[in-house]
């Protein structure tokens, strides 16, 4: 059977292997608009777009994420939200992650808000903005179980808020926390969370004296199954780059996701083995019977990791297995029939009525959807699609 093969874009002169991967960036404005529609219209949109927009791409995805709706972006890193700013994203960025006091000027200056839970963080914060003018926008992160950073006692609270009294340059705009199990089937412990949220958050308005104007404790799995964790915003990482944020509560969420990650490669060679014959480092795969053997141009520097080995691509429509240890740059797949070089080969996405998913890839691994496409490495080029034409091509390589 011959597939209709997507040629690489011409505008892919900028990178020079047969490995690439593409991004649907109508999907992701699709997905955000298809999430955000379940909202009551007072909810404010978080569009997460750290670690590379999940490996899809920061800039094009927060774009298309500000289109459809969303009103805020969310980054783990002051890095990540200068990125954005220096690109000419001009909207609300929340750095999610911890931030040095001494970048805190920086922060201010592009008006990007930070997270923060310590009062010593406050006062060394404040001694950096002193003299500058500068007044930082920040979220208090409160711990109502995910034990991984933020205030959890009274008495945390109440001395973070006496910090932020006493200065002047910092003021809290929001306060937030993170669900450990939104999505899993049992909903006693984020439920849990949840009252303690709306505890710890009374806690600290009282101490600060007013009332703290945003809050946030969804994430995707809050957003998509926990209409009473909406508050006043959500934060939408993963299920905006249409993945479910679990196996488990994939049947029960309210909206059609659209995956927007593809993972493409090209066949370089084609050989035939005989009985007995073994292929790649270790030997641990050798031949039954006359095989046909093809060798694709990537490898485990590329995020294709040799745990992959004994999964599927697709050829012509068709699955075939990944045989042999994979190596840095390259692995070698069993076909049925020879290929011609140049033939396509998907690891991810469609060929025919055949699709290999993200959550595919992820059982194969034993790990969660979230991995695979942050793993996929920067020297994978990223081929951004929109309205059926490439709109973009990076290779940071080059």
């Amino acid at each position: 059977m011959t597939v209709n093969q997507p040629k690489v874009p011409e505008s892919a002169t900028v990178f020079y292997r047969d490995t690439w991967a593409e991004v649907d960036l109508d999907a992701i404005r699709e997905n955000v608009a298809g999430i955000k529609s379940t909202l009551p219209d007072k909810i404010e949109f978080m569009a997460v777009v750290k670690a590379n927009g999940y490996g899809h791409g920061a800039l094009e995805t927060a774009e298309e994420a500000l289109k459809a709706g969303a009103g805020f972006l969310g980054t783990a890193l002051l890095d990540e939200a200068l990125d954005l700013r220096a690109k000419g994203i001009t909207a609300p960025i929340l750095v999610l992650g911890v931030t040095r006091p001494q970048d805190v000027p920086t922060a201010a200056e592009k008006d990007i808000t930070l997270t923060a839970f310590q009062d010593e963080w406050i006062k060394e914060a404040s001694d950096a903005l002193a003299g500058t003018g500068a007044v930082l926008s920040l979220h208090a992160k409160l711990d109502s179980g995910m034990n991984r950073i933020g205030m959890k006692s009274k008495e945390e609270i109440s001395r973070f808020a006496s910090a932020v009294s006493a200065s002047p340059s910092i003021k809290v705009t929001g306060m937030y926390t993170h669900l450990a199990a939104a999505d899993e089937l049992d909903r006693n412990f984020t439920l849990k969370q949840l009252k303690e949220f709306r505890r710890m958050g009374e806690e600290l308005e009282e101490e600060l004296g007013r009332p703290v104007a945003c809050r946030h404790a969804a994430n995707s799995a809050g957003t998509l199954l926990y209409a009473e964790a909406g508050l006043n915003m959500v934060r939408v990482g993963i299920s905006m780059y249409g993945l479910a944020p679990s196996p488990a509560v994939k049947p029960l969420l309210p909206v059609k996701l659209k995956e927007a990650f593809s993972l493409h490669s090209r066949i370089t060679h084609v050989k035939k083995l005989q009985a007995g014959e073994s292929i790649s480092y270790g030997r641990t795969y050798t031949a039954s019977e006359e095989e046909w053997i093809a060798t694709v141009p990537i490898g485990y520097a590329d995020g294709w990791i040799r745990a992959n080995q004994g999964g599927d691509v697709l050829v012509d429509g068709k699955r075939s297995p990944i045989v042999g240890r994979i190596c840095m740059d390259q692995m070698l797949i069993k076909l049925e029939h020879p290929a011609a070089v140049d033939t396509l080969v998907t690891l991810i996405g469609g060929q025919g009525t055949e699709f290999i998913s993200v959550e595919e890839i992820a059982a194969r691994l034993e790990t969660i959807s979230y991995e695979i496409p942050c793993i996929i490495s920067a020297r994978v080029p990223r081929v951004l699609k929109k309205d059926g034409k490439t709109a973009a091509v990076h290779n940071r390589v080059l």
